[in-house]
């Protein structure tokens, strides 16, 4: 493993491993208790959708105390083998203090945020997905009672807004599904509102979090 300050409060750590390498992007401060794990849809990379929307979003929470860190895969579009990484980032950032996590997750992501959530029920507080994929969700009824939350465009031209609704449904009911006018799968038309809207649904869940 090796890791490099790129700034203040940005750090890059890179896993060399068998089966490929393990990127962790890290914003905010290194050793917070409140972490998100933001895990990068199927081509992976650090920066999410919506014009790089997970720096935006680390930059954000960062002001508030709140570590983010964005996972690229060794191997992206394999669902058990993402979770893995993620669980990895957790691990680590476990070892420095981080207590409560909420895990996001965009596209194929969304698939991962949810298996984390499902592998770490204790750690993971909330799970919130954006343009999710259904198919690697079929355990999401686990999430409950845990915050759900599911943003998706109404007019996403790769997985149509419904994919979110079948996830609710996979999850019995749980969760709450917020349709986006007129945004596609990128998420790129407004994408400072659904920073805003994530971070805010983000602090509340971390601030309700009594565990």
């Amino acid at each position: 493993m090796t890791e490099t300050d790129l700034g203040p409060d940005l750090r890059l750590t890179e896993i060399y491993t068998m089966r490929g390498l393990l990127g962790l992007m890290w914003f905010g401060p290194p050793d917070a208790e409140r972490l998100v794990v933001a895990c990068s849809g199927g081509m992976g990379g650090f920066l999410g959708p919506g014009r790089a929307m997970y720096p935006a979003i680390g930059r954000r929470l960062s002001a508030e105390g709140i570590a983010t860190v964005a996972v690229d895969y060794r191997r992206a579009s394999h669902v058990q083998m993402s979770t893995l990484d993620a669980i990895a980032a957790v691990d680590l950032a476990s070892q420095r203090g981080a207590a409560r996590i909420v895990a996001l997750g965009h596209s194929f992501g969304g698939a991962v945020a949810v298996n984390l959530a499902l592998a770490l029920p204790r750690a993971v507080v909330g799970t919130c997905t954006l343009s999710t994929q259904s198919a690697g969700c079929e355990g999401a009824a686990g999430l409950a009672p845990r915050p759900f939350l599911l943003l998706h465009g109404s007019a996403d031209e790769i997985l149509p807004p419904e994919t979110s609704q079948v996830v609710q449904m996979l999850a019995g009911g749980h969760g709450q599904v917020e349709i986006l006018p007129g945004e596609g799968h990128g998420l790129t038309n407004d994408p400072d509102a659904i920073v805003e809207r994530v971070c805010s649904w983000i602090l509340e869940v971390l601030a309700s979090d009594r565990r």
